[in-house]
């Protein structure tokens, strides 16, 4: 078309004008395009630079727990605070299921280069997750740790940091608790996943258990709570059998919080947790116990908890952390009761922060594995959790342990525990459920027979009634001995002894208190302590004297009357023998000496004796025989008032009662009429029940009864009050379990009890409770009598009988020495005493003496005296019979002619 137009000359003249406009167009259209390709160069370029300053993170979690939930939000919002505040630095998180890690770490490090992996609470997924992170050059930080470590550990996992210490210390502080308990024996309660595969755990606690001198009596495992299709029914089973085991010491090594809830949840509707139970919970399931929601700790109530202690000081950054956390905790996870952070979520916390200092160290913009690796084992810094600072890999800053008690739906912090000095308020940490757990229900027989044991006093409200007694007081001082204190409530139960026990074994009492006897039957449904007083069978019958034709003869022995005898007649031989020469009384025929002789030792032994006795020897004789006498007057007498007035029954009363189908009482809540009629084969008709110990005299008198069996301590207080009307009998070689307290089967207050009245028993505490409340006082203390009263044996005089004849023994033989040499002596004083001149004004005093006689008598008398010459005038005047007297007037006139009378000494 252009060519058809014809061509003017101004035509041309405008050309140029338009190729420069459209030159000028294309030029700025160069520009801009090359500015547009600068731009998205320099754009570009700044991606791939900001894409280099970002980090990722793997996290190797189970978001399905509650844990792992935890974790999640704790890390998110430690990389969320970092992002915001960081310019040069990023950080991104990538989170996979701990059910697949191996190949979920694989992955984040092959696809997503991941930097630094996080996560495992099992040592066997950390073990696997180094593997790879060593191989790889990733470093790895575990929130598990072996419970032993393996030899050349950091050579082996030159890129594993541990969070978490290794089992040994939690193992530690259980045997510990164990040991402060006195348990001796207990059962491990474990979940197969969370234990991991390793046995390692469990080796430690065998051993320390072992130091301690205890041991593992069951071990209950059970499987991963992932694989149960229906954990309640399955966690009921396995505690089914657990059951079989009677042991109320339970320890939880390992499980999750899962497998935890459900565990205790069945375990409380079995009755396994109770308050003469006990369980001791571990780390991983009490540092849950601030999450969980009040049911679930209500289920563990009374458990003794360990966790890991941290510092809980508010800082501003704290609180801005848990504001943060409840906040986005409680949206992605409504159907979760708590929101509040657990130590597992301030771990998480603090392991990323691990990570942000280490990034913030390297200076360099190029950075290897090795130096990130080094970076992260250079933290020093106190973060949420406690202080952050590893040497070898792990962490170097000692553990301390509190030790909580679950109380209703709270738990409060009792005690802390360190390796090195263990407990540090020893024993605040208490016994089982005694801090502020529920009190001890306690059985005590409303109606029993002797009230010096048990006694209820009812007042108007059950918890005003009064309980006292002997078996009361042993309780009261063995709770005081226990070393701890222990809340208890007494309970009246009007039932029998029987029921009692079975109130206990089905739980409706955690214990009975009260004269329970010890039985093999009643062991079977509870647990006894050791007994505080023995126990037997006695008969009680009114007193009868005792009595025979020859109960005379029954105080001694017939060796005691054959020696006594003896010693009888060899004492009147020793008598006669020193005293019939020079004894007047002692002389005369042969028949006269011999009955004076046995007159005067007979009669000694009733203190008639009226003889007198001449001879030294012979009363030195006397004097021991006396004595003699005296002793066996005196023991013969006593022994045979005992007998004559002592009252008891003989073994064949009891065939005796058979024969005569006698009634016999017993008290109707004891076991004793079930004994009579096994043993004893006693009729059941012939037994008669007696409710009270006052009743049994009225039973007496009325002749409902001729005898009635009681056990030995209930003999004890009858007697004591009816001493003068009855009397007892112990059925010996019959003894039984003794009176003890009973407790639920298992029950660890058994063993506490039995060892503190072992040391009631030592210490004489219970001898004197017997004294105040049992033993008879005054005038009843001798009338008790369980056998027959021995005769006097020779034994008990033989030293008497040779002292006597040993005395007069020697005093014969002294008396025959010295005879010769005193007749010698006696002979020679008699001439060299009596001369010639003294004969005359002998005899002259005797004539003046006649004189003087015959004077006042009137008579003539001849006087003879027929005498040796050493008697003297006494002896003359006293024997008239040895004076011969003739007379040969009786005039007046012979008086003047007759010469004096002369006296003849012969």
């Amino acid at each position: 078309m252009l060519s058809a137009m014809p061509l003017k000359p101004h035509t041309c003249f405008q050309m140029p004008s338009q190729l420069i406009m459209v030159s000028s167009t294309v030029r700025r259209s160069w520009v801009l395009f090359s500015v547009l390709i600068l731009f998205l160069l320099i754009d570009s370029y700044g991606a791939e630079a900001n894409n280099n300053n970002v980090t990722c993170i793997g996290l190797i979690i189970d978001v399905n727990t509650r844990i792992g939930k935890e974790e999640k939000i704790a890390m998110e919002i430690a990389a969320q605070n970092y992002n915001t505040s960081s310019k040069t630095q990023k950080l991104s998180l990538y989170i996979q299921d701990s059910l697949r890690v191996t190949s979920a770490v694989e992955e984040m490090i092959r696809e997503k280069r991941v930097k630094v992996i996080i996560g495992m609470h099992t040592w066997k997924e950390a073990a696997l997750v180094a593997d790879i992170g060593s191989q790889a050059l990733v470093p790895v930080i575990s929130f598990a740790a072996p419970a032993i470590n393996p030899p050349l550990m950091q050579l082996r996992w030159p890129f594993l940091i541990q969070m978490a210490k290794n089992g040994s210390e939690q193992i530690k502080c259980i045997a510990n608790i164990v040991h402060a308990y006195n348990w001796k024996n207990v059962v491990v309660i474990y979940e197969d996943e969370a234990f991991g595969g390793d046995s390692g755990k469990l080796a430690l606690l065998t051993e320390a258990l072992q130091h301690v001198g205890s041991e593992i009596e069951y071990r209950l495992v059970l499987p991963p709570f992932s694989s149960m299709s229906d954990p309640g029914w399955i966690v009921h089973e396995e505690l089914v059998k657990l059951m079989k085991t009677q042991l109320r010491n339970f320890t939880v090594l390992e499980s999750s919080l899962e497998m935890a809830i459900h565990l205790f949840r069945e375990a409380k509707d079995m009755g396994l947790v109770r308050s003469d139970s006990t369980w001791i919970i571990p780390n991983s399931i009490t540092s849950l116990l601030d999450s969980v929601n009040n049911s679930v700790i209500s289920s563990m109530e009374g458990a003794i908890g360990i966790k890991t202690h941290y510092s809980e000081e508010v800082t501003s950054e704290y609180h801005d952390f848990h504001a943060q956390f409840r906040k986005i905790f409680r949206t992605e996870y409504p159907e979760e009761d708590n929101s509040d952070p657990s130590f597992y979520a301030l771990r998480a916390y603090d392991s990323i922060r691990i990570v942000i200092q280490a990034i913030e160290r390297m200076t360099s913009n190029r950075s290897s594995p090795k130096m990130l690796l080094d970076s992260m084992l250079l933290s020093n810094f106190t973060g949420f959790s406690g202080k952050i600072h590893f040497k070898a890999g792990q962490l170097s800053v000692t553990s301390i342990l509190s030790i909580v008690h679950v109380l209703g739906k709270r738990y409060k912090e009792i005690e802390f525990w360190t390796p090195d000095i263990g407990f540090s308020m020893i024993p605040s940490i208490g016994k089982p459920n005694t801090l502020v757990a529920p009190p001890l229900k306690i059985g005590v027989p409303g109606r029993a027979s002797f009230g010096n044991f048990v006694k209820v006093d009812y007042g108007v409200k059950p918890n005003e009634n009064n309980y006292s007694g002997f078996c009361i007081q042993i309780f009261l001082k063995s709770r005081e001995l226990l070393g701890y204190p222990l809340p208890y409530k007494l309970e009246a139960c009007n039932c029998t002894y029987n029921d009692l026990v079975h109130l206990v074994h089905n739980k409706t009492y955690d214990a009975a208190i009260g004269d329970l006897t010890i039985t093999a039957e009643r062991l079977q449904y509870v647990d006894f302590s050791a007994p505080y007083i023995e126990s037997g069978v006695a008969m009680i019958a009114p007193a009868k004297p005792v009595g025979s034709a020859f109960m005379f003869t029954k105080p001694f022995t017939w060796d005691m009357w054959l020696v006594t005898s003896a010693i009888l007649i060899y004492t009147v031989l020793i008598v006669w023998l020193l005293e019939h020469q020079s004894n007047p009384e002692f002389s005369g025929s042969w028949r006269n000496q011999i009955s004076t002789a046995l007159w005067f030792t007979f009669s000694s032994l009733f203190f008639a004796h009226r003889e007198k006795i001449y001879n030294n020897f012979t009363r030195l004789v006397i004097v021991v025989w006396l004595f003699v006498v005296l002793i066996l007057s005196s023991s013969y007498t006593a022994s045979l008032s005992s007998m004559l007035t002592v009252r008891q029954l003989q073994p064949k009363d009891m065939e005796w009662l058979k024969k005569k189908n006698f009634k016999v009482g017993y008290s109707g809540d004891s076991f004793v009429k079930k004994y009579l009629e096994d043993v004893h084969q006693l009729k059941p008709n012939n037994f008669v029940k007696v409710s009270n110990e006052d009743q049994y005299p009225e039973e007496f008198e009325s002749n409902k009864i001729d005898a009635a069996f009681l056990e030995i301590p209930y003999e004890k207080v009858f007697l004591n009050k009816y001493c003068k009307g009855y009397t007892g009998t112990i059925l010996s070689n019959h003894r039984f379990g003794g009176f003890g307290f009973a407790f639920q089967k298992g029950s660890p207050f058994a063993r506490d009890f039995s060892e503190v009245i072992l040391k009631l028993t030592e210490d004489g505490t219970i001898m004197s409770l017997e004294d105040e409340w049992l033993t008879p006082q005054g005038e009843c203390l001798d009338d008790i009598a369980s056998n027959e009263h021995g005769s006097l044996s020779l034994q008990s005089f033989e030293v008497l009988y040779l002292v006597s004849f040993a005395t007069s023994t020697i005093c014969l033989l002294l008396s025959l020495v010295l005879l010769p040499l005193s007749r010698q002596q006696h002979q020679d004083a008699s001439k060299a005493n009596i001369t010639p001149g003294e004969e005359g004004a002998w005899k002259k005093a005797i004539s003046r003496f006649r004189y003087f006689y015959i004077k006042n008598s009137g008579r003539v008398t001849t006087l003879a005296v027929t005498s040796d010459t050493d008697e003297d005038t006494s002896k003359v005047n006293e024997h008239p019979s040895r004076l011969e007297i003739s007379s040969t007037s009786d005039t007046p006139e012979h008086l003047q002619s007759s010469p004096p009378a002369e006296i003849e000494m012969k």
